[in-house]
């Protein structure tokens, strides 16, 4: 457990999975945590969980809802961060939704918009806002990680919107990693396959493999991606990890198809 310090990260999708283990594995190494979500009695369950690692939780985890899918709900969390914290150090972008597994197809105009919004419309918003504090602020820069995917690489069955979403994160890190350099802010993204969260239990009783096969896959535990997200924001801003991947050893990634 590290000494708490002065840094200001902020977590989307923190109530639960990824963003929960990733928001309170940085409490635990010091971080001042906005933990941001659509539900708030899930971001105030999950600084719960977090303890008082420091006795002083209270000054260091904030629950704000936000949807990321809505500019204004946006903006409206960065203006909540800039007046409680005055500066941003870290963004982890992570919230992110599926759609139903069905036939392209059979995909509705609302189930494709609804994970083009979340998954990369929102991804942009918060990077947008994290550029506009972190540009401004005295010192200088910060850090974005985007949450990419396996689906950033290789496509599951019946997964367009996903993937699509995905592939499309991954030029947006390279766009915005370009973009930030003059004002020394670092942006990356860790792609992650088969965290063992409530979003993959299914994948214990057998998900559907390219051959047309079902198969169960083996998950790893999510504490490893929280303790990679946080060597990614322990780095000094002169060194960043442009992309990581973070998986299970025995998934079906490589050689998938």
């Amino acid at each position: 457990m590290a000494d708490p310090h002065n840094r200001i990260a902020i977590v989307t999708g923190a109530g639960s999975g990824i963003g929960k283990a990733t928001a309170i594995r940085l409490l635990d190494d010091g971080w001042r945590v906005v933990f941001a979500g659509r539900r708030l009695e899930a971001l105030r369950e999950a600084i719960a969980a977090a303890g008082d690692p420091f006795g002083d939780i209270a000054q260091r985890a904030l629950a704000v809802p936000a949807d990321m899918t809505r500019p204004d709900s946006v903006a409206a969390l960065f203006d909540v961060v800039r007046a409680r914290f005055g500066r941003l150090d870290l963004l982890f972008n992570n919230a992110g939704t599926g759609a139903p597994p069905v036939l392209l197809e059979d995909l509705t105009v609302e189930q494709w918009r609804n994970v083009v919004d979340t998954n990369l419309s929102g991804v942009f918003y918060g990077i947008q806002q994290a550029f506009r504090i972190m540009k401004a602020q005295s010192p200088r820069g910060g850090r974005i990680i985007n949450n990419g995917s396996i689906s950033a690489y290789a496509p599951r069955p019946n997964s367009a919107p996903y993937t699509a979403t995905k592939h499309a994160v991954s030029g947006l890190t390279r766009a915005a990693s370009l973009d930030g350099r003059k004002y020394d802010i670092a942006v990356g993204q860790i792609d992650i396959g088969n965290a063992a969260t409530d979003m993959t239990e299914r994948m214990t009783g057998g998900v559907p493999q390219a051959d047309g096969s079902m198969k169960a896959e083996d998950r790893m535990d999510v504490r490893h991606v929280a303790d990679a997200v946080a060597h990614m924001a322990s780095l000094p801003l002169s060194a960043n990890v442009l992309f990581m991947n973070v998986m299970a050893t025995k998934m079906p990634f490589v050689g998938r198809g």
